[in-house]
């Protein structure tokens, strides 16, 4: 095996790994979503409450597209990162190559479907008039580029598995700063306002597409030539991962739509303090949604060794470092309340929603970083079925009757206190599941869901899913 191969999560502190992955993916997190609140300031300049409801709507849509490219990218990473624990360099590249062009399918065939029914998928979240027609413009110019996002998203995943976390953080970071330098352009100076947001996102997602593809090519050789024949023999062992991943990540945006059509009752003022609240929330914990990404690896390379005191511990660190920082995040929301709410001009309902965010309802965080953390030891240990149990609970059971109490009960405040109460309950559930699997895991190298066709049914007959 050569250098560029070797497995780097073997050895050392675990708690460090964790820290220097999370935060070094954060960072290109962080200046992505950073981008999107700037865009939401752009977009609230322009006086019209219902470009910024067009936004959260469209907003909506878009992370369901992300949570599938998100999903490929999670069979991506427990992949490689399992292969080059296994020191098997060769499965690793087949197996990147193979997520890849399913993610161009996918990226394909889903806006193809979704373009055409957006009236629709609007009208059900509860988008009308030109609040609908705003955020079906913003649509139709940014979905059709998902088959490069997707493999933009799977490249920096396998950066990650190959302990590259700087390159991968690179691509999201300077995507994140095209993107700013383009906005005020667009928006202003070529007076396309909410469109030349789009323009500015699409031509960001090329950037990144670029950088992430080159280095995995020309650094670690990471993908092998594509041929039919590779894709149908890993179809299967792909699929086993990829489909529970996806399924895993399309849960958290029908649990937003849930919440966006109950909050869709009381107009455009809640609306809007939804989508500030759902801008402001991944700069505030981009650490914690990095974590998610940032832990697979590290927990994928052990298991692929064999190593598991070494997952165990790496899991530990992982519930350790997400209360530390939920701690220090919420802290700083709550001193910065003000400030951001009159960066927003935002009054009445939209404020209130703003203020309840940046106060107590900021530390149930901790509860959605355990469900993150198990989510990707789940995956990275052969039981992604787990995952979307987990995700699917959390975001209908631990989601709709929560909501709907809360909102009867508390109005537009309440459905954001309903959705956080039914976080904790699904926390509980997977920290238990997570032991349990960890504790009943065998290490035989590779493990049997993750080996070719011919023992991919094992998944299935072992009752895994």
């Amino acid at each position: 095996m050569s250098e560029k191969d070797a497995p780097v999560f073997l050895s050392g502190s675990l708690m460090r790994h964790v820290s220097v992955m999370s935060f070094t993916g954060s960072i290109g997190l962080m200046a992505m979503f950073a981008v999107d609140f700037v865009d939401m300031i752009f977009i609230s300049m322009l006086g019209n409450e219902a470009l910024a409801a067009a936004v959260g709507y469209a907003g909506t849509v878009l992370f369901f597209t992300n949570s599938i490219n998100i999903g490929l990218s999670i069979a991506a990473g427990s992949l490689v990162s399992r292969s080059l624990g296994a020191k098997k360099p060769k499965d690793a590249r087949e197996y990147a190559t193979s997520v890849a062009v399913f993610g161009i399918i996918t990226g394909l065939i889903v806006p193809a479907i979704a373009l055409p029914m957006l009236p629709k998928i609007l009208s059900f979240l509860g988008a009308q008039g030109e609040t609908a027609s705003l955020a079906t413009t913003y649509l139709w110019i940014i979905m059709p580029t998902m088959p490069f996002i997707s493999v933009a998203i799977i490249s920096m995943a396998i950066l990650r598995a190959h302990g590259d976390a700087k390159r991968s953080m690179a691509a999201t970071l300077f995507g994140a700063m095209l993107n700013a330098v383009l906005d005020p352009i667009l928006i202003f100076g070529f007076d396309l306002g909410l469109e030349g947001a789009a323009i500015a996102s699409v031509f960001a997602r090329l950037l990144m597409l670029y950088l992430a593809l080159t280095p995995v090519l020309r650094r670690y050789d990471g993908y092998a030539k594509p041929n039919p024949s590779l894709l149908a023999r890993d179809f299967r062992s792909v699929s086993n991962i990829a489909s529970p991943a996806v399924l895993t990540n399309v849960a958290t945006p029908v649990g937003m739509a849930i919440v966006m059509r109950e909050m869709s009752k009381y107009g455009t003022e809640a609306i809007a303090g939804m989508a500030i609240v759902g801008r402001l929330t991944p700069i505030a914990f981009a650490v914690i949604f990095a974590l998610s990404g940032a832990i697979g690896p590290i927990v994928g390379q052990n298991f692929g060794a064999g190593r598991m005191d070494r997952v165990r511990g790496a899991f530990k660190s992982g519930i350790l470092f997400i209360g530390i920082y939920v701690l220090f995040a919420t802290a700083i929301l709550f001193l910065v309340r003000q400030p951001v709410a009159d960066l927003f001009n935002a009054e009445g309902l939209t404020r209130s929603i703003i203020y309840l965010f940046c106060g107590p309802l900021a530390l149930s965080y901790f509860f959605n970083g355990i469900i993150f953390v198990s989510n990707a030891s789940f995956n990275n240990l052969g039981h992604p079925g787990k995952s979307a149990w987990i995700n699917w609970g959390r975001n209908t059971l631990g989601t709709w009757p929560f909501v709907i109490a809360g909102s009867a009960w508390l109005g537009a405040e309440g459905v954001l206190i309903g959705q956080a109460a039914g976080g904790v309950f699904f926390a509980v559930i997977a920290i238990i599941l997570a032991t349990r699997v960890m504790n009943e895991s065998e290490t035989p190298g590779v493990p049997a869901p993750f080996q070719r066709q011919k023992r991919a049914h094992l998944l299935f007959s072992r009752g895994r899913w």
